[in-house]
């Protein structure tokens, strides 16, 4: 079921969305649901449902995005083809308790060690990423897998993260996380691949003009200032430079860029000699001085108009890009309304 749903999560919409939804949220039995939360996935525009159970969202412009509902003890219901012009009908389901279903098997590594590597992974390991906070870390439960050398993190309640360095509360509904090491080991430094997938709910609580710089310096150098870089072709204006091994290269010659109902589609020049099962690998240089290694195992992708990309499972980075992680995360309608 979680496969299924990171499926769902990571198909680049193309539905053209007006300005306002409107609708009504009910439970099984047909009475409404007031304070349900209805979000656009990864953005700061949500709302919540009235005494009555209904709701209006209003945002700026067009956007690509799932729509999201939910409400505690409930199943989140995400919705990414609908007619906005309707109202729509929500009808949320009792959650069950997956973690039920999970078989904690004992291990050498305590709860404490599982935790830290966690944050790090999670929320990063920068100075900025250490202010954030997860206010509910009783909620996580952890696997780990001796014979495979992997972790594994559930939640069965959203995550909240406190973000007082960037000013955001942010909701996080864990899908999924995995960290793979290449040897027994619960250290940071011994992380092979870490993947982890969720829908986001931002909220602003605060905007003063440190703030706003931090979010810029956040903004600046990472994987969303990268793809609507792609996007848009703008790579001397926006500071990066593609590099094939030591060698710069003209990046409208490794990517073609066409537009595909609203949408960015990008093909990928797959590199002759490699021996490994990649497309390509570069390496990305920002403001000639932060590197990063991009290896992508997809011929193509696709690229919204907030900068979010279709294959984020066959797009690799190490370096700056990956040392980003939730606790600089930015909503991804920043900067554009």
């Amino acid at each position: 079921m979680k496969r299924i749903l990171l499926l769902f999560l990571l198909l680049t919409l193309s539905n053209s969305f007006s300005q306002v939804v409107k609708g009504r949220v009910f439970d099984e039995n047909k009475q409404p649901l007031p304070g349900a939360n209805i979000y656009f996935d990864g953005t700061t525009i949500a709302t919540i449902s009235d005494e009555n159970g209904n709701f209006t969202l209003s945002y700026g412009s067009k956007l690509n995005s799932i729509l999201a509902i939910s409400f505690i003890g409930y199943q989140t219901q995400f919705l990414n083809n609908f007619n906005s012009d309707k109202e729509l009908i929500i009808y949320l389901k009792i959650a069950t308790n997956s973690l039920n279903e999970v078989v904690i098997k004992k291990d050498r590594f305590s709860r404490k060690q599982k935790l830290q590597l966690f944050r790090e992974q999670f929320l990063g390991r920068t100075a900025t990423a250490k202010k954030a906070k997860i206010l509910n870390e009783d909620d996580i439960y952890f696997d780990y897998d001796e014979a495979t050398k992997t972790l594994k993190a559930y939640s069965d309640k959203p995550l909240l993260i406190k973000n007082d360095l960037l000013g955001y509360k942010i909701t996080y509904e864990l899908v999924d996380f995995e960290a793979n090491f290449y040897q027994l080991s619960i250290e940071s430094v011994h992380v092979e691949r870490c993947f982890y997938a969720g829908l986001t709910r931002f909220e602003e609580v605060n905007s003063d003009k440190k703030i706003i710089k931090l979010r810029e310096e956040c903004y600046k150098g990472s994987q969303l200032h990268f793809f609507r870089t792609i996007a848009s072709k703008s790579w001397e204006k926006e500071n990066f430079r593609l590099y094939v091994g030591r060698l710069p290269v003209n990046p409208l010659q490794h990517f073609l860029i066409t537009n595909d109902k609203g949408n960015t589609k990008v093909q990928v020049k797959k590199q002759t000699q490699q021996l490994t099962k990649s497309v390509a690998i570069f390496s990305v240089l920002y403001n000639e001085k932060l590197q990063s290694k991009m290896i992508l195992e997809t011929e193509s992708f696709y690229i919204d108009k907030y900068g979010i990309n279709s294959n984020i499972e066959d797009i690799v980075f190490s370096g700056y890009m990956s040392d980003q992680k939730v606790g600089e995360m930015l909503p991804v309608n920043y900067g554009i309304e």
